[in-house]
């Protein structure tokens, strides 16, 4: 979290605009744990994990739109154990993403 969280204010001193997409919710088995977060700034840099690589590139492309438009989304990921296997996947279950534009004056505020 220390990486992010330095990450993030060297991005937000060089001007980056910058989304923050958090775990809000896990449903069954999950790569990561509500609370997991994933930095994106729009010139495509990218810190920290949602989802250990099965849809961060889904998060990524929402965070762009975030950063566009400034609107948060909510985004839910799911798949059935049986066809998580079928895909090559492990875990199955489900999460619940929350996708916002950083402020910077929400930085200083942000806790661990």
């Amino acid at each position: 979290m220390q990486e992010l969280l330095s990450t993030i204010e060297e991005w937000r001193k060089a001007g980056e605009e910058i989304a923050l997409a958090t775990v809000v919710k896990t449903i069954g088995p999950a790569p990561r744990l509500e609370g997991a977060k994933m930095a994106v700034t729009k010139s495509g840099k990218l810190v920290g994990s949602v989802s250990g690589g099965c849809v961060e590139g889904a998060v990524f492309e929402e965070a762009q739109k975030v950063i566009k438009t400034g609107k948060p989304k909510l985004l839910k990921y799911g798949i059935s154990k049986e066809s998580a296997w079928e895909i090559g996947l492990a875990c199955g279950g489900g999460i619940e993403v929350y996708v916002a534009l950083l402020e910077p004056a929400t930085i200083s505020n942000f806790k661990l």
